[in-house]
């Protein structure tokens, strides 16, 4: 069997066997198969898709290219959440010690960011002394004593997927439904949780830009993960516009904290409420009124916000700095990008602001760039506010005061202004089971 032939085969549109996707995932898992062909295959899955059988395939040999995590010993309680990827998305943050602090058991595994969007272990090594790498019994012992661990994908778990993943971000060929469906649920699979709750976002800032494709990809995850005995629910969120305020890891950091505090209302709150109380109800058995009502108290008593320090300082991050969000290392360079006319903001491109973000320093061009922890975007007006000509839209942070005008250019082709005031947006479309 040759990797070529396989790569011809699909670029023809035919269905592989298989073996076929074995033999891809064995042989770019251990290197036999070189990153040139493995991009190959992306693209052409790209371009001519995959049939369900092939992806529920693909899926389950990249969850099996590596170590399958035991939460056995958790019973029922553990339970993972998963975003699609958007932009100012630092919902796992919240969510997960609220859902910790309620009794479940969060043990999750999250990626780095990929194309314009934002990824929670670049967030979480913007705090001092954070570690996004645990071994297996310190990651359980963890989890069991406090109720929540977040780390990096291991090297060992669906190592296939982490080599793909990487590679995806930098070859074009990350907005693919087989592709996307096959990375999150072979990951969420080998990591072992009961119980899944998926975040899909659809809209301008997301790789599903209509409802209709992002439930799509809801339902085929959802049907793979209940063919591996796992109880799962996906909600389908908005990404029309970024979510919060704060773009660029250290800011969501900062964003995140104030929501736990209670000092930040708004979408990206009502967002994390939505999945927290989803989570609660699939991990403990609660119908949904009651488990809205526990994530509310949850947030609104400090006993979630206290969850997220106590993770945070058993991980050996600096719990200072959550005290304290002013301890966060700032930019050399503060920015006001200012309105150039007056009106409503009639729309804003989330895929554009995400860019942006990226050309600050906040994301990856290559896979080998380092991030800028401090660089990126905050939101002063959002979609629907009105601004005089001259007004500051958004505070653009970076390092290096060279990336600045096309990072402002960028920023400002995704604003639209209108006369009139626009229409609300719907933020949770529908929650699929």
């Amino acid at each position: 069997m040759r990797m070529y032939d396989i790569i011809h085969k699909k670029r023809l549109g035919l269905e592989l066997t298989n073996e076929e996707i074995e033999f891809f995932v064995k042989g770019y898992t251990d290197g036999s198969i070189p990153d040139y062909q493995a991009a190959a295959f992306a693209m052409a899955v790209v371009f001519v898709g995959m049939t369900d059988r092939e992806t529920a395939a693909l899926t389950l040999a990249m969850a099996h290219s590596g170590d399958m995590i035991d939460l056995s010993c958790l019973g029922d309680l553990s339970v993972d959440k998963h975003s699609t990827g958007g932009v100012g998305d630092k919902t796992t943050l919240i969510v997960a010690p609220t859902v910790a602090a309620l009794g479940a058991k969060v043990a999750k595994m999250s990626g780095r960011g990929l194309g314009h969007t934002g990824g929670t272990v670049d967030k979480l090594e913007s705090i001092e002394g954070y570690k996004t790498s645990l071994s297996e019994e310190d990651f359980l012992g963890q989890v069991k004593k406090i109720g929540i661990a977040v780390i990096g994908q291991t090297g060992n778990l669906a190592p296939c997927d982490k080599k793909l993943y990487a590679l995806r971000d930098v070859t074009a060929t990350v907005d693919s439904i087989p592709l996307i469906t096959s990375s999150i649920m072979s990951k969420k699979i080998a990591a072992g949780s009961h119980s899944i709750v998926l975040d899909i976002k659809t809209g301008s800032g997301a790789f599903m830009k209509t409802p209709e494709d992002a439930e799509v990809l809801g339902r085929k995850m959802i049907d793979i993960g209940k063919s591996c005995g796992r109880n799962v629910a996906a909600l389908i969120t908005d990404m029309n516009v970024p979510l919060g305020h704060a773009v660029g890891n250290a800011l969501e950091v900062k964003e995140a904290i104030s929501v736990l505090r209670g000092e930040t209302k708004g979408d990206l709150r009502e967002v994390c409420e939505a999945l927290a109380s989803s989570m609660v109800c699939l991990a403990l058995g609660k119908d949904l009124e009651e488990s809205k009502k526990l994530v509310k108290d949850a947030i609104d008593s400090g006993l979630a916000y206290a969850k997220f320090r106590e993770w945070i300082g058993a991980q050996g991050g600096n719990v200072a700095w959550c005290e304290n969000p002013d301890l966060f290392p700032r930019a050399k360079v503060e920015y006001d990008a200012v309105a150039s006319e007056s009106g409503f903001i009639g729309g804003m491109n989330a895929e554009k602001i995400g860019s942006a973000s990226v050309l600050l320093g906040a994301g990856r061009v290559s896979k080998e760039d380092k991030i800028d922890m401090s660089a990126g975007i905050v939101l002063v007006k959002k979609k629907g506010e009105y601004v005089e000509k001259g007004d500051v839209v958004a505070k653009l942070y970076t390092s290096d005061e060279k990336r600045l005008p096309d990072a402002e250019k960028m920023f400002f082709d995704a604003i639209t202004y209108s006369d009139t005031e626009p229409q609300k947006g719907t933020l949770i479309y529908k929650t699929l089971h």
